[in-house]
Order: C-alpha cells, then structure tokens, then sequence
C-alpha cells in the first residue's frame, strides 16, 4: 500500500470488527479499530486516516451521527458505510454527508476490499493533486551549476555521491553561491526524483508565517486562517523538502522540526492531529553553524540533525576561471563582451558571488547597443582599477586652426558619416574608431542631426 494507509474501522460486533482489522493488516493497512462513535472519534482526534469503515447501527452514537462529526474534523477521510438495512433515504442522507459510498451487511469480503482500495486511492489522488497545485506554483527553470574550475569539481563530486542517499545534507557558502542550484541537482540525483522538490526560505517569512507555511494549519488557527492549508512537509511527502538560510528559523520552531526529523510525525498550527510524513531534508546557510551552536542561537541536537553530510560552496573569487563562463552564459548566444569589459569582470572579487553577476549582466544588457557589452555599460564599482583601454584607435589628427566654426562643424560631421559608414552603421564600432564611447557618439548624432538613415547615406548626399 501507499505511504498513507491508515484505515480506521467502526463497528459493535466484536467479532466482526477483529476479523475486519486482521484482514486489512494482512493486506498492508494501519488498522486501528474502535467499538463505537465516541471511541472513533478519540482516534480521529489524534491522527488522521486515509478511509473510514462505519456501521450505520451502533450504540452511543449513530454512523450518520459519527460520520457527519468525523468529516467535520477530517474533511479528507473517506468513509464507508455497513448497513445490514440499508434504505434508499439512509444512503442519498450518507451520500449528502460526504460518505464515499456504502454497502449491505453481510456483504462480499473482496467487495469491501476493492472499495477500501478505490476510496484510498481517492484520497491519494487529492492529496497529490494539492501537491501538484504547490509545486506549479513555486516550479523553477532547472538549470546545473556552471564552471571548470577545480573548486566546482569537487563540489560536483560530492553532489554525485551524496545526491542518491537518503541522508539530511547541510549546504553552507556565502549569499550568491547557488545553493539552491545544488539542492536541485541532490535533489534529481535521488532515489525521489519523481517526487516534489518543496523549497521554503526562513529569512524571508515571519515566525509565525514561517511556521504555518512549513506545518500547515487549520481554519481559524490564527486570525486570517480563512482555510485548512496543508504545509511544506506534507507537500513534500515522497520527496525533498529545501530550507534555506536555516540559521534564521527561530528557537521556538527548532524543537518543532527536529521532531518531524527524528520520526516524520508532526502537527498543523491549531491542530492536536499527528501527521506522519517522510520528507528528505536539504539546508542551507551563510552562516557558521558551528559558532550559531556555540552562542546558544542553534540548538546542537538539531544541527547534528541536518549535518549528516556537508556541502561547502566556494565563492566566485575562489573559482576566478569560471567567471567567463558564466559571463557568457547569463549573457546568452546573442550577445558579445569586448575584451576591456570581460577583463574587468574577471578582475572584480565579486561580494555577491553568482547573484551579484548576474544583475550586473542584466544591467549592462539594458545599456548595451547592438548586443555588444562595453566597459562603460558596466557598474563603477567593476570598472574601477581596470587600465583605460589601449587599443582603441585614436581619431585622426587634423589641422583646424584656419578653418572657421561652420567650416570645422561641417567636417566633424563628414568625418562622423564617413566612419559610420565604414563601419555599416555599427554604432559600437564606429564609435572605438573613433575614439569615444557610445554616448557621445549619440551627442554628436543628435548635433548633427544625423539618424540612422542619415548615417548610411554619403556625406556628399547631405
């Protein structure tokens, strides 16, 4: 049977109660069996069920009664109905109450089995369903980690052989390193590839955000909880769960997930229903786990907990020879990077690792002419210490002492078309030809009063 499999069965008949919960234990079920309505709903209480099986008659509270009270405290169990006098207006009243379905005492034994089986699959089947929704909702581009340096080989090597175990694994590196990329990667090198991958940043959500998205809740646990909402981990269930930036999760929700850690059992926010899931757990941190132990901000138990394996990223400045290849990548196939720019990106530590990279590539994309990154498209703080370009043509020289103001305007406007067309109107070459960059470039087009038609056309033809 499926990981969730537990069956509660409701019935008087002792007998018939006891040979119920020995057959279903034989064909894979986690049976817990209850003589009547008060003692089920005791159970119901305390951990949730996949299906129900009810008899209709029973003393202290009838099936009707216990259903329509066990489908208030577990809208997502299923529920069979036994009768041994069942009656058109008893059924439409079960149906109405939310049961899956019924059947007739003494009924066929391979009739209830098959009903027991479609009525979890059901249940399965929504479960999943929410799943689904979750993960659509938060699904990501998958992309690898990229680079040839050997500091990136070896982290290679380790997702490798850490990726198909089953282990807790704890990430560490500075902002910007792509931890997430290498939860991705563990993550579709497991043996629950085929299952969600659910991540969940602690450093962007509230205590008590933090704890209902990770948990889940039920209506009316706190003010705005208009709705049950099922959390990450039972999202999750199956597959990997990735918190990030877990040295931010408060005291308060440490004592919380080490227990869903140590036995999978857990409880919504307003709920005293245990939950059991099985969920891999990855973490990362930028900061020193050891020394957050140390200074009493992390519980030590909890970190031997998610440190069964650790994972160390290096920063960009440690893996320098990788920055070209990233540079191109985020760049895209379309695009160019003069040497000048390139060098300088190379040349900068970067403090921001990967992310900061990536927003000055994005940055300089916009101020780029002709897919073509310069130097001066780059932020200061990267072009700062480069050398000024030296290989940059210088224009050319020109006697202009005896030439008048209209006479000398007249000529730079010449020499301007002149090279535009030399270089077919590439702006970014004509520009280097030139001697200056692209803005003033655009100041002399627009003194000139030269546009892009103009500046294909012969100097004579103006």
């Amino acid at each position: 049977m499926a990981a969730l499999s537990d069956l509660l069965l409701v019935d008087d008949d002792d007998d018939f109660r006891s040979a119920l919960a020995q057959r279903f234990t034989r064909r894979g079920y986690q049976v817990q069996d209850a003589p009547d309505g008060v003692a089920a709903l005791a159970e119901v209480e305390r951990r949730q069920f996949a299906a129900a099986v009810i008899d209709l008659m029973m003393p202290k509270m009838s099936g009707l009664e216990l259903l329509e009270k066990l489908k208030a405290a577990d809208p997502e169990c299923e529920v069979i109905m036994l009768t041994g006098s069942a009656t058109v207006e008893t059924a439409v009243k079960a149906m109405k109450l939310g049961a899956y379905d019924y059947l007739t005492k003494p009924c066929v034994m391979a009739e209830l089995d098959a009903l027991v089986d479609k009525a979890v699959e059901r249940r399965q089947l929504a479960k999943e369903n929410l799943r689904l929704k979750a993960i659509l909702q938060q699904r990501q581009p998958q992309s690898e980690m990229i680079g040839e340096s050997p500091a990136l080989k070896d982290v290679w090597r380790l997702i490798e052989r850490a990726g198909p175990t089953d282990k807790a694994i704890l990430i560490q590196g500075e902002s910007g390193t792509g931890k997430e990329l290498v939860a991705r990667a563990l993550h579709r090198r497991s043996t629950r590839a085929d299952q969600p991958l659910v991540t969940i940043n602690c450093a962007a959500l509230s205590e008590t955000l933090l704890e209902s998205e990770l948990f889940g809740h039920e209506k009316g646990a706190f003010t705005g909880a208009v709705a049950t909402k099922p959390g990450f981990f039972e999202i999750a269930d199956g597959g990997t769960l990735f918190i990030d930036e877990i040295g931010e999760m408060p005291g308060s929700l440490q004592a919380k997930l080490l227990r869903v850690l140590e036995d999978g059992s857990m409880r919504r926010v307003g709920s005293i229903k245990e939950r059991r899931v099985d969920v891999r757990l990855i973490a990362a941190t930028n900061r020193n786990m050891a020394d957050e132990v140390k200074a009493g901000r992390f519980r030590e138990d909890l970190y031997y907990r998610i440190n069964v394996l650790s994972l160390e990223l290096p920063p960009l400045r440690e893996r320098k020879e990788d920055v070209p290849l990233l540079t191109k990548h985020f760049l895209g196939p379309d695009w160019a990077i003069e040497p000048q720019a390139l060098q300088a990106i190379e040349r900068y530590d970067w403090p921001g690792n990967i992310r900061q990279l990536i927003n000055v590539v994005d940055r300089a994309k916009i101020l780029a002419d002709d897919h073509e990154v310069l130097l001066e498209d780059l932020p200061h703080e990267v072009v700062a210490g480069v050398a000024e370009k030296s290989s940059a043509p210088s224009p050319a020289v020109v006697d202009l002492s005896n030439l008048q103001t209209d006479d000398l305007s007249a000529l730079q406007r010449a020499h301007v078309v002149e090279v535009l067309n030399r270089e077919r109107g590439n702006k970014a070459r004509a520009a280097r030809a030139l001697g200056v960059n692209r803005r003033s470039l655009y100041r002399m087009l627009e003194k000139y009063g030269l546009h892009t038609t103009d500046a294909s056309k012969p100097a004579s033809a103006e």
